[in-house]
């Protein structure tokens, strides 16, 4: 059975300002995305299933089902408010969704194969998707899940601070927590002793260069989506009345850990690219126009 591709593309993209997901970067005006499934079908993918909002529906089919015709199965969910809320009454502030593992938790009963999620706005290389497939195919089961792990020195951004899930791995590979990690940056950047660094209330602290960070790229087993649930009704129980709490991917994949089994880190070679800040762009598409120039990616992905 191939594996399922899920895409986060509900996000509403608010410090980078506009509708991120659908920006060409691409020497033919592909978006980050096109790259992702470009990847995921080379590396044996069967189907691509995206998590968008309802009112962005329209625009969003127009753009990618022309695309993407005869290359691979695609299918969509919509992450609503008041999905899977039954019995809680939502406050009136509460405006945005409830966060990434909610967006999961949509495609329950889409969904009935093994699958990898990703973020619609993440570049995450053609290594990332082979790792991910062959664990998809050969490893995952109802107790054993992935996270693909990025190098942290490779996810940082030249015009900001960042916030990254730094993970603890123990000495079997697998996944022991995700310390979210704010304000983190390169310090001393054009010096022989760089260094990467994070900001807390009580002052700097460094962080290993070769860190394992997450970047929201997991692999997962259809039985995911009733343990999903069950702590997202826990979730609200707790978080109902807070407008801003979010209920992430991480927090179920620890719960998981603790729970009911494990999760392997997969490290991988390859470069992040991500448009944290406006001015990520043309850092963004100066890569991929190198990448395209040295060969790895057609000039354009979908002719």
């Amino acid at each position: 059975m191939k594996p399922t591709l899920l895409i986060l593309a509900a996000g509403m993209a608010s410090r980078y300002g506009s509708m991120k997901q659908i920006e060409g970067f691409g020497p033919s005006g592909e978006t980050i995305m096109d790259y992702s499934i470009y990847d995921a079908i080379r590396a044996g993918f069967g189907k691509v299933v995206f998590v968008i909002r309802r009112n962005f529906s329209d625009e969003f089919k127009a753009i990618f089902e022309p695309r993407l015709k005869g290359k691979i199965p695609i299918d969509y969910v919509y992450q609503d408010l008041e999905d899977y809320t039954e019995g809680f009454n939502i406050p009136v502030e509460r405006k945005k969704p409830w966060g990434t593992a909610h967006a999961v938790l949509c495609a329950q009963g889409t969904i009935r194969e093994p699958f990898a999620v990703i973020n619609a706005d993440d570049f995450y290389g053609k290594d990332a998707f082979e790792k991910a497939y062959t664990f998809l195919t050969t490893e995952v089961a109802p107790n054993k899940y992935c996270i693909i792990g990025y190098e942290l020195s490779k996810t940082l951004s030249e015009h900001g601070t960042v916030s990254r899930g730094v993970c603890e791995v123990d000495g079997q590979g697998n996944l022991v927590g995700i310390k979210e990690r704010t304000k983190i940056y390169m310090e001393n950047a054009g010096d022989q002793n760089p260094k990467i660094v994070f900001e807390e209330e009580d002052g700097k602290h460094e962080v290993p260069f070769d860190s394992q960070t997450s970047m929201n790229f997991w692999g997962f087993d259809s039985t995911v989506f009733p343990f999903i649930e069950k702590l997202f009704r826990q979730f609200l129980t707790d978080n109902i009345n807070d407008p801003k709490a979010e209920f992430f991917i991480p927090l179920m994949g620890d719960a998981f850990i603790k729970e009911k089994g494990t999760i392997k880190v997969i490290p991988t070679s390859s470069q992040w690219f991500g448009v944290t800040y406006k001015e990520d762009a043309p850092i963004v598409k100066k890569a991929i126009t190198r990448l395209v120039e040295n060969g790895e990616y057609p000039k354009d992905l979908w002719k």
